[in-house]
């Protein structure tokens, strides 16, 4: 893992549009990388562009994704590897203004590029394959049953290195033009937030919800 507080800034990793909105830090990234379920794995397949939403994980500057050894990606990023673009968006709030064309959303987002390789060595699958686990649940992969051989047959990990990245974000308030400001219409900003319910035990599920489920937030 690299020691400098900043992901390399190229014309890749550039908005073209609210550059005052990007940042190449490396903290600011992990972070909202950490935060998300789910990312959108995008690359070509045949010709076509293809676009995957998958559960992933971080491990240092490694991202990690499974998938069926019979998949598109998973196929395409052996050997040699396969160019990909992986996004997270995570969506903070609504924001309302008074002309319909201002109207936008707080969001924090990260784009990454790069060439996803699949994972062979076996103590590094094994680290990626917990990782996915204890994205969701910190620990998880301690509590469960270990994937067995033949599951591991099935199951394939491709990693992407974080070097062409960069995380864009806004958390702003409504923002509408000066001869707006009078109309008679409700402008402001609706806040989002990840609400956890009461776990729902499974019919086989045997001893008491543990402590660290037991009003569960992330």
């Amino acid at each position: 893992m690299s020691d400098t507080a900043s992901y390399t800034r190229n014309e890749r990793t550039t908005p073209t549009r609210y550059r005052d909105r990007a940042t190449w830090e490396r903290d600011a990234i992990h972070a909202i990388l950490d935060a998300a379920y789910v990312c959108h794995l995008g690359f070509v397949a045949n010709g076509t562009p293809v676009v995957l939403p998958t559960i992933f994980a971080r491990v240092g500057d490694r991202l990690y994704v499974h998938g069926s050894t019979g998949s598109r990606p998973m196929r395409g990023a052996a050997d040699e590897g396969m160019p990909v673009c992986v996004t997270v968006t995570l969506v903070d709030g609504l924001v309302l203004t008074k002309s319909a064309f201002n109207h936008s959303v707080n969001f924090r987002s990260v784009v990454a590029q790069g060439i996803a390789q699949q994972v062979t060595d076996p103590e590094e699958l094994a680290v990626a394959l917990d990782a996915l686990v204890d994205h969701s649940i910190p620990g998880r992969s301690g509590e469960v049953r270990r994937p067995n051989a033949k599951e591991l047959a099935k199951t394939a990990v491709v990693r992407l290195v974080l070097d062409e990245v960069s995380a864009k974000t806004r958390a702003d308030g409504a923002d509408d033009d000066e001869e707006d400001l009078d109309l008679p219409y409700w402008a402001g900003v609706i806040p989002v937030s990840t609400v956890y319910g009461t776990p729902e035990p499974h019919e086989s599920s045997t001893g008491e919800l543990p402590a660290h489920l037991q009003n569960f937030r992330r």
